[in-house]
């Protein structure tokens, strides 16, 4: 097994092609595919599927391709370090369902930081997105949340992923509107009372799973239910078409303003599955990097958490 041959292998994964790989690493496609049949021979699996559409990793390929990953970006670091003397920025990637405390908590690492040694990155995205994420090694840690009604669901895939749930919170669930709303100043809130007015929701994409859905209680039946791709859009729904989305309670008014309140939402029964078990992923045994620790660390102070001396781990 050599450099190249992973360096080969990680190009065809990202360029789904035999033929544009070799043109993007200016080989031959004879060569390509020998060193890549190889390596195959060498490690005892089938890496690729090939067919008429392209070439796509097998099970075997896409596991083999998360260490690949990690030994080929080590050897670019090295080179670039001692061989072309470049001053490398750390790298620090979060991704994460539509969290705002996740977001003041990336802003407070980020500020405790020197940024010019580092290049960080967060993106709030859909649920499959951010378990892919992590599993691709794009971010390093990954915020979502379980409930007795979606945890099988999600630990299966975290499992197949090879990634762990690492919990926080529970959450009882709220539901958010703005100041203007005609419930926004009830105690609480029940279904029936929402009847009249759009649910807001985060849309998955292709993945209409009701598992992945970032709200709770996602299998209700809403009489009116609005889809969309950002916090900020929500926000403005809630204003323009007095809209409502349920989520955790945790809101950060320096980050969504001021104009926003969360109001306790009372189910019709007690059955656990109303109940968000916040937390975070990361590729199994793995041990966070300096940056992920901390910012775990605040995370967990946002949310009041014992920091557990600063040795909070995957």
């Amino acid at each position: 097994m050599t450099l190249t041959q992973l360096h080969y292998m990680i190009t065809i994964s990202k360029t789904k092609s035999f033929n544009k790989a070799a043109e993007a690493l200016y080989v031959s496609q004879p060569s390509l595919t020998s060193a890549i049949r190889e390596l195959e021979k060498e490690i005892g699996i089938t890496i690729f599927n090939r067919g008429v559409r392209g070439v796509t990793l097998t099970n075997d390929g896409a596991e083999f391709l998360q260490y690949a990953l990690q030994v080929y970006s080590q050897y670019e670091m090295l080179e670039e370090k001692y061989i072309r003397k470049v001053n490398i920025r750390k790298k620090f990637s979060v991704s994460t369902q539509h969290y705002s405390f996740a977001v003041k908590a990336f802003v407070n690492m980020v500020r405790s930081l020197d940024t010019s040694e580092y290049e960080f990155a967060i993106k709030e995205t859909r649920t499959k997105e951010v378990i892919e994420d992590v599993r691709n090694l794009r971010s390093e840690v990954g915020l979502l949340y379980e409930s007795n009604f979606n945890r099988k669901a999600i630990e299966k895939t975290l499992k197949t992923a090879g990634l762990e749930f690492h919990h926080l919170i529970d959450c009882d669930p709220y539901v958010y509107l703005w100041k203007g709303h005609p419930l926004a100043h009830e105690k609480s809130i029940r279904f029936e009372q929402l009847n009249a007015y759009p649910c807001l929701s985060f849309e998955q994409g292709d993945s209409s799973n009701y598992y992945f859905a970032e709200e709770i209680l996602s299998t209700n039946q809403y009489e009116h239910i609005i889809k969309c791709n950002d916090r900020a859009t929500i926000l403005n729904l809630m204003v323009g078409l007095n809209g409502y989305t349920l989520c955790s309670g945790i809101i950060c008014e320096e980050l969504n303003g001021s104009d926003y309140v969360a109001v306790p939402f009372e189910p019709d029964e007690k059955d656990g599955s109303d109940v968000m078990e916040i937390g975070y992923i990361t590729r199994k045994n793995i041990i966070l990097s300096e940056v992920g620790r901390r910012y775990v660390q605040e995370l967990r102070k946002y949310l009041g958490l014992p920091t557990e001396g600063g040795k909070e781990q995957a």
